[in-house]
């Protein structure tokens, strides 16, 4: 017998015990790997006893939770004026601030602004809060780990004095519930119509901003762009000057904006172009957002 099948005889069984090794590690780690989908689930009105006003909240790692794993968290969506109670997270708590525009507060501190792709670290046992904008909504993925299976000690409600100082006094606005939230500026749909047409204000702000708005497949910042170009496109001065105004809040810069018009100039018409620009100056002058000279 040759050397070669005598190696091919002693490592036969090895080679076999290996590949079924490998066969059952790959077997193991499809198992064990869950994929939520897209669309899989129906976020869930937030409780009323932990937040203010109208929140809703997308559960993440079910699987996780089932097999007594500690990370915990959600996607959570805060209507405009909406907030969580002040509470505590025994490992701290990460938030990633995938849509609009937010607050965040520890208490005895000042509050601070958080945006689209800004990242928050809250210590372990600091008492805080956050939640949206007075007029603008805010989404983020809230990441906490539990301590004996708990991940949050909730405390008092943040009071509309509270709201109020943090984001500034104004008026009240109307949820996507069409509940009022005090401390908070009615909504531009509020402004614009809700005196006389309060239903279709209530549809403005839950369908369009509540719903298409806070949809993931794009972000608040690629929204505005497209909605500033239809508006453009269809020669929209009144819904363009708000549009305009809400790209700025989303992290679309004055120049952006005009380069937007500048592009849309050879597709839409000289006029329409020309007529943007002239909102575009007032939006930015009130805005104090004036564009640098660009070539």
């Amino acid at each position: 017998m040759s050397t070669h099948m005598l190696w091919r005889g002693a490592l036969g069984p090895l080679t076999l015990a290996l590949a079924v090794t490998g066969a059952d590690a790959q077997a193991q780690t499809v198992t064990d790997i869950v994929v939520t989908h897209s669309g899989m689930g129906q976020p869930q009105l937030a409780s009323r006893e932990h937040f203010t006003g109208v929140a809703r909240v997308f559960p993440m790692f079910a699987a996780a939770a089932t097999s007594g794993a500690r990370p915990s968290g959600g996607i959570v969506s805060f209507d405009a004026g909406a907030r969580t109670a002040w509470h505590t997270h025994p490992r701290g708590q990460t938030l990633i601030v995938t849509a609009g525009v937010g607050r965040v507060q520890r208490w005895g501190a000042p509050p601070e602004e958080i945006r689209q792709g800004d990242v928050v670290w809250i210590a372990p046992g600091v008492k805080h809060w956050h939640g949206a904008a007075r007029i603008t909504a805010m989404t983020h993925v809230a990441l906490s780990e539990a301590v004996d299976g708990k991940v949050v000690e909730w405390q008092e409600q943040v009071t509309d004095a509270e709201y109020a100082e943090s984001v500034g006094r104004g008026g009240a606005a109307t949820s996507t519930s069409g509940t009022v939230v005090a401390g908070a500026e009615p909504s531009a749909a509020q402004r614009l119509m809700g005196d006389i047409a309060p239903k279709l204000a209530q549809l403005t702000d839950s369908v369009l901003f509540g719903d298409v708005w806070a949809r993931s497949g794009l972000s608040a910042r690629d929204r505005s762009l497209a909605t500033v170009s239809a508006l453009i496109a269809m020669n929209r001065p009144d819904q363009l000057r708000s549009h305009l105004t809400l790209a700025l809040q989303n992290g679309v810069t004055p120049e952006e904006l005009i380069e937007v018009i500048t592009q849309l100039a050879f597709y839409t018409g000289w006029p329409n172009a020309v007529g943007a620009v002239g909102i575009a100056r007032q939006v930015f002058e009130e805005t104090r957002a004036l564009p640098r000279k660009m070539p």
